[in-house]
């Protein structure tokens, strides 16, 4: 995570990136520290998606070797979208809309894997939650092998809230799950979003309960799972299997 180039340190420094609008991931904050700047960093910070972390000197130390004055923010490596540009992109295009929904990727090589998966399928963009998840870092940018630059990534603050809006413009969703009926019986096509949990725990009771159906990956051999990202794969290409053959 410790990418110099999305790194920012020091008071003022910060102050700017968020008057600037720069899109900030995290900001890590000297736990105890409350005077005129930091409350002002806190203050602004409110105002954005960028996750408040208090912590201790040893952290930010481990941060950055900069002169921090207790403060570090960690940039997003690419600006995020809103959920309305996703529906843009669908009418652009034409088509019923396609949405990647990440609940809890924590790893970015598999959020950079599944935007670059998402592109490849036709998905109209991927929504990632603010808390507990990966985000924009350059990890991701470069894992994406460019993709990012052209499938939007929106973030929320709460996944299923964000998913009932959508069922409300008659999206439905599906998500992965060992559990579910094999993904071949299932019809996928329509305007969906497709759900992807987290690398250990998968999808969320809460998330899961918003779900239309669930599906699962027929699976032959001797261990019972798939790596997140290439589950993704395996689900959205049978989606834009099933769009093609309607």
């Amino acid at each position: 995570m410790n990418h110099k180039e999305n790194i920012i340190a020091g008071r003022n420094a910060v102050i700017e990136a968020l008057r600037a609008k720069k899109p900030l991931d995290k900001i890590f904050i000297l736990d105890g520290c409350q005077d005129g700047p930091i409350r002002t960093i806190v203050r602004e910070a409110k105002k954005t998606d960028a996750i408040l972390k208090f912590v201790d000197k040893d952290r930010l130390n481990h941060l950055t070797e900069e002169h921090h004055q207790g403060v570090v923010a960690i940039a997003a490596a690419y600006e995020y979208a809103e959920v309305e540009d996703l529906f843009k992109k669908a009418e652009e295009k034409g088509e019923d809309p396609f949405f990647i929904l990440l609940d809890g990727i924590e790893d970015p090589h598999n959020l950079g894997a599944i935007i670059r998966t998402a592109n490849l399928a036709g998905a109209h963009g991927v929504i990632i939650p603010k808390h507990r998840a990966a985000g924009l870092t350059p990890t991701v940018a470069k894992t994406s092998a460019g993709a990012i630059h052209y499938t939007p990534v929106a973030k929320v603050t709460n996944l299923a809230k964000t998913m009932e809006e959508l069922k409300e413009r008659g999206m439905w969703f599906v998500c992965a799950d060992m559990d579910g009926e094999v993904m071949y019986r299932q019809n996928l096509t329509g305007p969906i979003g497709l759900v992807i949990g987290n690398e250990g725990s998968g999808v969320s009771r809460l998330v899961k309960e918003k779900c239309d159906f669930i599906a699962s990956i027929p699976m032959k051999g001797d261990i019972d799972s798939l790596n997140a990202s290439v589950a993704a794969g395996v689900l959205a290409f049978e989606i834009v299997r099933q769009r093609m053959g309607k």
